[in-house]
């Protein structure tokens, strides 16, 4: 297999990311630095920003990909995908392409890193010549992704620069050597100020055709209502937006995004510290021609937008973060402090003081003061991530319920070695809003989930929690049309304390339309869980999956409920269909084949 060097191309390496929670864009920009120290000309963006017929150009490329959901690919990759599996590209139409692909998974989900195994499978295909194998980075190891990163980028570049030689009089700059920013922020007043138009959410909102992250429908909040009884340990609320006038529409199994904000305390802490003005205008202007600004912020913007709207200050900072953050430290002890934590040995020390106690980005700028003061705004957006959106499974059915939307949605909010309390920062936001005072950010995506359109089909839903929420949407959605046959295992830990419904489940088992199966954990000396119900009731659910050809359906923690709940069902497929164990599997799996049996999961 020839691998295509020097000759071929100038020395460009572009670095394409498919990014859901922000990890897998971290890394590509970390190649991308390592690039630029290696005196690359190099380019990192999302796949889906990048037009894909010109990879038949291109020499060296670099794929850093996450795997979301049940094997899917992220959000900013799904149009890349589709294109790169069309069956009419040719055989060699990579042919002059080198190529690595770096994966970030979980291998506590079954898929893991499917998508960067199967990409790496087609870029093969398309006569694309592998720099190095993939590297499969995975959440679940003590040290996280680094673990096999690290390893994986040594060996990237030894090859690389066997394959793209230094430039004769050059060397590899020095880790100690501060790369230039990104962007410029120009500080703009009076006149300069005023004569820029802000384009504001409410002027995107108008000129979408339907709300998108870019712009999304300010929808009113109509209700923000506990659900739990006052002395529960966990706050639940059921939430309901007015969407009237913003054309969206979803299914069951669908989602909704929201933006959240930083609280006004956490955002005026941030400012006081880095000695930022508030109240201040800026825009923000590339140091690169191929580098626009972020299409998320306004321009100009004042200091507090940014902040509030844009810089993730409450998440825990990424290792990028202490190595950038070193560079600024006028105080020794600090910076030395800082390049410990960034550093591949210091890895376990960082995650005992930064991940383990989940320390937020604006804590650990705190327990800097020397070096916090001296931070150049230039670098304020390659040092704090910007703030993602929220995804939530939508609790509620537009043909039940017209031009409403509610969510099901647990407070965050929990106790480590941290004098502080930690909060959620979607969550909590969304917690203090009050109904009629405020419009949230929002807008729809499809779902993984999908429920048959056949009233006579029936479903078994497994839904403890919050994981309820989808099978709320469905079995309104199914009753509104008049379909019965919905079967429901709902657990929670009391009935008088988090039984999400109650009412409304009641009403509809009266009307006929619902089997309800409830498992009340702590309502007695011996916990019972959903798992135990769905034994319990073998001989139902085999009528239902093989007699009636029902569709089966699982959402909630990814923890340990859904491989219990897989367990269970197998062995009703023993017991009541006679099977061996392996046969109960293969039986399962087909069911999954056939989209008769859907998982929705999540961490």
């Amino acid at each position: 297999m020839m691998l295509y060097g020097i000759h071929m191309a100038g020395r460009n390496i572009l670095i394409l990311y498919g990014s859901q929670t922000g990890t897998a864009e971290d890394t590509a920009h970390r190649i991308g630095r390592e690039a630029k120290r290696r005196h690359f000309t190099c380019r990192v963006q999302p796949l889906d920003s990048y037009s894909v017929v010109n990879l038949i150009n291109e020499p060296l490329v670099v794929f850093v990909c996450a795997t979301t959901g049940q094997g899917d690919p992220p959000d900013n990759m799904k149009t890349f995908w589709r294109f790169i599996f069309r069956r009419n590209l040719p055989q060699n139409a990579l042919c002059r392409m080198d190529y690595a692909v770096l994966g970030l998974g979980d291998s506590s989900y079954p898929k893991f890193n499917f998508i960067a195994k199967k990409l790496h499978k087609r870029l093969l295909q398309l006569g694309a010549s592998p720099v190095l194998s993939a590297a499969l980075g995975d959440d679940q190891h003590d040290l996280g992704a680094d673990a096999a990163i690290d390893p994986w980028l040594k060996d990237l570049w030894d090859k690389v620069l066997s394959l793209y030689p230094l430039p004769f009089g050059l060397n590899i700059i020095s880790d100690d050597v501060m790369l230039p920013p990104a962007f410029s922020l120009r500080f703009v007043e009076g006149e300069a100020a005023a004569s820029t138009h802000e384009i504001s959410p409410r002027e995107r909102e108008s000129e979408a055709a339907a709300p998108t992250e870019l712009n999304p429908f300010l929808a009113p909040l109509l209700s923000n209502q506990r659900l739990t009884a006052d002395d529960h340990f966990q706050d639940v609320r059921l939430i309901e937006f007015d969407t009237t006038g913003s054309g969206i529409e979803f299914s069951p199994g669908d989602v909704v995004m929201i933006q959240p904000q930083n609280s006004p305390k956490h955002v005026e802490q941030f400012c006081s510290l880095l000695r930022l003005d508030p109240d201040r205008r800026f825009v923000l202007e590339p140091r690169e021609p191929d580098a626009p600004p972020p299409a998320h912020l306004p321009q100009p913007c004042t200091v507090r937008q940014l902040v509030a709207d844009y810089l993730d200050i409450c998440c825990v900072p990424r290792r990028s973060f202490f190595e950038l953050l070193s560079h600024f430290s006028p105080d020794e002890q600090e910076r030395e402090k800082l390049k410990e934590f960034s550093s591949a040995s210091g890895q376990e020390e960082l995650y005992a003081y930064c991940n383990r106690p989940r320390r937020t980005t604006l804590e650990v700028l705190f327990d800097f003061p020397q070096t916090t003061g001296s931070i150049p705004h230039d670098y304020l957006l390659e040092l704090v991530p910007r703030v993602r959106p929220r995804a939530f499974s939508i609790a509620s059915s537009m043909k039940a319920q017209p031009n409403r939307l509610q969510i099901l949605m647990a407070v965050v909010q929990y106790k480590t070695r941290l004098r502080e309390v930690r909060r959620g920062l979607c969550s909590t936001w969304l917690a203090s809003l009050c109904p009629g005072e405020h419009r949230v950010p929002l807008w729809v995506k499809k779902g993984s989930m999908k429920f048959p359109c056949e009233a006579d089909v029936p479903l078994v839903m497994v839904g403890p929690g919050t994981g309820v929420s989808p099978f709320r949407a469905a079995i309104q959605e199914r009753v509104a049309h008049g379909a019965a046959g919905n079967c429901l295992f709902f657990g929670c830990r009391g009935q008088s304390k988090d039984f999400y419904f109650q009412e409304e489940w009641a009403g509809l088992v009266k009307g006929g339309f619902l089997a309800l199966f409830t498992a009340f954990s702590r309502d007695q000396e011996e916990k019972i869980y959903v798992q135990q119900r769905i034994r319990e009731n073998g001989r139902l659910l085999w009528d239902l999956i093989s007699g009636k050809r029902g569709s089966f359906y699982i959402a909630g923690n990814a923890k340990s409920m859904p491989a219990q709940v897989t367990d269970a069902m197998k062995s009703v497929f023993q017991t009541e269909g006679g099977m061996s164990l392996p046969e109960a599997e293969a039986y399962l799996s087909q069911l999954e084949k056939s989209r008769r049996f859907q998982s929705e999961t999540w961490s």
